[in-house]
């Protein structure tokens, strides 16, 4: 997946909405690969796991991982909040 190309300047205010919204679904989407990934090695992981103290690490790590991304995701919603009530012409059509 490329990156976008963020390029300075002069943009209208609907513009800026729509860019913030569209950096919000790209965070989404690293997030949803992220959460994939831990997943994929947890399937790798598992069969080879031969002690329960190990199997307690694997779930603590992926614990750990979780709450990160469900924080994220929480200020994620906080920043499409401040839009939800955006009256731009624009933003009402997209």
């Amino acid at each position: 997946m490329s990156m976008p190309v963020i390029v300075p300047g002069t943009s209208t205010k609907c513009q800026a909405v729509t860019d913030i919204m569209t950096s919000v679904a790209l965070e989404q989407t690293a997030l949803s690969h992220i959460l994939n990934a831990q997943g994929e090695g947890i399937q790798q992981v598992v069969p080879q796991i031969k002690t329960s103290d190990e199997l307690v690490m694997l779930n603590e790590s992926t614990e750990s991982l979780v709450n990160a991304i469900s924080k994220l995701e929480l200020l994620l919603e906080y920043k499409l909040n401040l839009f939800k009530d955006c009256t731009c012409q624009e933003c009402q059509n997209a």
